[in-house]
């Protein structure tokens, strides 16, 4: 109990810091359960569990605020959710596919810092072209490490000066409850006949932490945070997961 309870209040911590910029936690509870001995097959089923409680409350306060560009964002959303439940239910090798991913991650940090986030005057006219592409490559990647997509998603959208930083955080948000639910579907129909759903019963104290910490952390970056700030600690959370799945591939 007491290990859970500490499990929780880095489940709670990373939820806060993650929901300021539109994201749900998935890779960081991931590495959390790692170093508190979770059985492997549960973490991706657990991450996605807590991705969608927490970004349920994120999409929320953005859609309450008006702030989510649904005409745009669904095309997107359409092509990623297929390919996100087809993601969660294969299992591939890891250690080659994480250092590649790790290190796109990586660029897209650095160049995402050093960029001005403010919004052009309309979308660039290349971006229709690259949505369905965009969805389906994100939406798989994402069902097939157990996230929702928005790590990936947000440094693609300031790069193309899609939108204001707010706006992208939403609408990374949105992107993530469609894909981490479709993730879920995959997980669960996966693990379905091993048995292992009735051990995720165990980590429910979990769900209400990161609740808390997603709320408290989506108000601060919804009303207190410049873009540009917004931008940059997009970029430093790219380049933290970054750095902890080259470490990953280098020692699996």
């Amino acid at each position: 109990m007491t290990a859970l309870a500490g499990l929780a209040g880095g489940f709670l911590l990373t939820a806060f810091i993650y929901a300021m910029v539109g994201f749900g936690g998935g890779s960081t509870y991931t590495a959390l359960l790692v170093l508190a001995d979770t059985d492997y097959r549960l973490l991706p089923a657990i991450s996605l569990a807590c991705n969608i409680t927490v970004v349920t409350g994120s999409v929320a306060q953005y859609a309450r605020a008006g702030l989510i560009p649904w005409k745009r964002l669904w095309p997107l959303i359409a092509c990623s959710v297929p390919a996100a439940w087809i993601g969660g239910i294969i299992e591939i090798p890891e250690r080659a596919f994480i250092g590649l991913l790790a290190t796109a991650l990586l660029a897209s940090s650095v160049a995402l810092a050093f960029r001005n986030p403010a919004p052009p005057a309309k979308a660039p006219r290349i971006w229709p072209a690259l949505t369905p592409l965009m969805g389906l490559g994100i939406g798989l990647l994402a069902g097939l490490v157990g996230i929702g997509g928005g790590i990936f998603l947000a440094p693609l959208l300031h790069l193309l000066r899609w939108d204001g930083a707010k706006a992208i955080a939403a609408s990374a948000a949105t992107f993530i409850l469609a894909n981490s639910i479709a993730g879920l579907a995959g997980q669960a129909q996966r693990i379905a006949g091993s048995g292992e759903l009735a051990d995720l019963a165990g980590y429910w104290p979990l769900l209400p932490a990161v609740l808390v910490g997603g709320q408290v952390g989506v108000w601060l970056g919804r009303r207190k945070m410049s873009d540009t700030w917004l931008a940059r600690a997009t970029a430093l959370l790219v380049c933290a997961v970054a750095v902890r799945l080259l470490w990953r591939a280098s020692v699996g």
